[in-house]
């Protein structure tokens, strides 16, 4: 197990550290240019978009609000908490820095994943949505072989980043807060998943609506009242944060890391872990909802990079940063990380705050395999049709519990791989079809200049009669 641990860690850092970090970010920055920085203009449109537009009437399986709660629910998750903390052991403080620059970037990647999502779904033979990298690469660049290529590496990274992941962390923290069993975590996880997941998108997206927002709300409070508590040390916080961002040797909190090189690294690939900007996983959920143009959609879709990486991350970071827990050791002189790491800064202030984080990992957890579910099975279907879909999922379930007894060595740089593997593709895609996503842009954002016109003249007609 040692060894295979550490042929992971080195294909994962290797992968991560060169040609795969340069591809993300010249095609998000090629997108930000394309789109003139879209993302800073449309950012209050699309928060604005997700929490109260509807389009009951559309084409779709699922709300626009249900389709965003399904891909938060993968990404406002495990790596969010558990993610950042092991980032933050690894690469140091500044990991949340260049978190924050790829999540910026990946607001207008994720935009254009959503959009071509939408514009090239297909009704499948369940009457249900399909849509998704594997779709928008075949359809849109007429190259099946490659969207092939991208739904089997999402199969892979549905089973260890969407699975595996999940309920290693949440057994861990349930070990560390009530030692129960890995191994009775593991069956619980498993039987409640598969009540859900047999119930399709339909499910999962109602389930999701419910799930999402509490458990966001429960941590982004408690973590709130944290670092209102410690505010004297916010200050030194965010200067330990931007210090070792540029640092050329491990600051604090990169214990194992290296400076600034492990810093870009674990940041970037813990930001495409959180927010799934660039994997091509989170339009899958996209092509399910209903609406009435794709680039509707395509910005409620991009304002969950800004929920999960500059607020439930940013959050988490800080936490760690003013509470001083990083460096802690468990009872066995094992180094404190992942989740267990996060219970101890949230109970180190609060009286319940293990429970706080506990909670909040159990759904977080939860939610996100019921998401990366649906992703996995979209990518099994695209490969071998609507009737083997129920395999797909009884495998998906029995990983569930494989998952809450693994060791989270393994699991991480597991993910990491796949969910770089993942991408390759779609990034390839979405260069490709960039002047699909600037056409389809032009003409959405001049719609959106006459819907306002509209709303304006119809004020100022109320003004008059009145």
């Amino acid at each position: 197990m040692k060894n295979l641990i550490e042929i992971f860690e080195k294909i994962d850092f290797y992968l991560w550290n060169g040609f795969l970090i340069y591809l993300l970010l010249i095609v998000g920055v090629f997108l930000s240019i394309r789109l003139k920085g879209m993302q800073i203009k449309y950012l209050f449109t699309s928060l604005k978009f997700a929490f109260f537009r509807k389009d009951k009437n559309a084409k779709g399986d699922i709300s626009q609000f249900q389709s965003l709660m399904t891909a938060l629910a993968a990404t406002i998750g495990i790596g969010s908490i558990a993610g950042m903390s092991t980032a933050v052991i690894s690469g140091g403080f500044g990991a949340i820095f260049w978190m924050w620059v790829v999540a910026f970037i990946g607001m207008v990647t994720k935009y254009a994943e959503a959009l071509l999502a939408v514009k090239y779904r297909v009704l499948d033979k369940n009457n249900q949505m399909a849509g998704g990298p594997m779709y928008y690469i075949h359809r849109g660049l007429n190259l099946k072989w490659l969207g092939s290529m991208f739904a089997v590496l999402g199969i892979f990274a549905s089973f260890a980043g969407g699975n595996l992941i999940q309920s290693q962390s949440i057994s861990d923290a349930l070990f560390e807060l009530a030692k129960i069993p890995h191994f009775i975590t593991g069956i619980a996880i498993a039987l409640f998943s598969a009540v859900v997941i047999l119930g399709g998108i339909k499910s999962l997206g109602k389930v999701n609506a419910y799930l999402v927002p509490i458990m966001a709300l429960i941590y982004v409070i408690g973590g709130l009242i944290i670092i209102t508590i410690n505010y004297n040390q916010i200050l030194n916080g965010l200067f330990l944060i931007f210090k070792s961002a540029f640092s050329l040797k491990a600051a604090k909190g990169g214990l194992i890391g290296a400076g600034i090189q492990a810093a870009i690294q674990m940041g970037i690939a813990r930001g495409i872990s959180s927010n799934e900007a660039g994997l091509g996983s989170s339009p899958i959920a996209a092509a399910a909802a209903k609406t009435d143009v794709p680039g509707r959609q395509a910005l409620i879709s991009m304002s969950g990079v800004f929920l999960s990486s500059f607020i439930v991350c940013t959050i988490t970071v800080l936490v760690l940063a003013v509470t001083n827990v990083v460096g802690m050791t468990t009872e066995t002189g094992d180094l404190l990380n992942g989740a267990p790491l996060v219970m101890r800064a949230f109970a180190s202030v609060l009286p319940f705050g293990g429970y706080i984080v506990a909670i909040g990992l159990i759904l977080f957890g939860f939610s996100t395999i019921l998401g990366w579910s649906y992703y996995g099975e979209k990518c099994f279907e695209f490969l071998f049709k609507e009737k083997y879909i129920l395999f797909f999922r009884i495998a998906f379930i029995l990983v569930v519990f494989l998952g809450a007894i693994s060791s989270i060595k393994l699991v991480w740089p597991l993910a990491d791989i796949m969910n770089g593997l993942m991408a390759f593709p779609n990034l390839i895609g979405l260069f490709l079809l960039t002047n699909v996503v600037v056409s389809e842009s032009k003409a959405f954002f001049e719609l959106l200049k006459n819907e306002k016109e509209i709303i304006k003249k119809r004020k100022s007609k109320k003004l008059e009669l009145n």
